[in-house]
């Protein structure tokens, strides 16, 4: 059975404040918590090692996923090389089959497009559909709720419309 809903973060830092952030807007999204959550910098080394059948089946469980928020700092206007190299494994075109949110946390507005110009493009190109604009949050104010406020409000409808009628509904 495949994942629902699921988040995959690229922060080179375990249990950061990118996988908080990233776990929150799921919850917001869909009113529960994700089914999958990927903190690639637990991966270690399987990342470099293309058999790892551990990296294959989160490859797998993550491109079946219906919703995926994918989250990574933003470093030199860019996500992180460690979120590149888990991106890598998608197949072009076919790789994510349902819906992505590109978010980014960044030290400050002057890294605001970073998730339109750098991550939503690469994830329309691995077959997600992106709902809306990608999300730029500054990292100071990660777990201020007021962060997400307009960009969840512009999102949600999109979200919950095409989940419900792909899976019969979110709660």
């Amino acid at each position: 059975m495949s994942e629902r809903v699921a988040v995959v973060v690229g922060n080179p830092k375990p249990a950061s404040r990118t996988l908080t952030a990233a776990s929150y807007v799921a919850h917001e999204l869909t009113g529960r918590e994700p089914d999958l959550v990927v903190d690639l910098a637990t991966l270690g080394s399987a990342l470099l090692d293309w058999s790892s059948a551990e990296v294959a089946d989160l490859v797998k469980r993550i491109g079946d996923a219906d919703l995926v928020v994918v989250a990574s700092p933003t470093y030199k206007g860019a996500y992180t090389g460690l979120l590149k190299l888990f991106l890598d494994r998608f197949a072009a075109g076919t790789g994510l089959t349902g819906l992505a949110v590109p978010l980014m946390l960044g030290g400050s507005p002057a890294h605001a497009l970073s998730p339109e110009l750098t991550l939503r493009p690469v994830l329309t190109e691995l077959g997600a559909t992106v709902p809306g604009r990608g999300l730029f949050v500054v990292d100071t104010a990660y777990d201020d709720p007021a962060a997400y406020v307009r960009w969840l409000d512009d999102t949600r409808p999109v979200v919950e419309a095409v989940l419900g009628s792909r899976v019969g509904g979110v709660a």
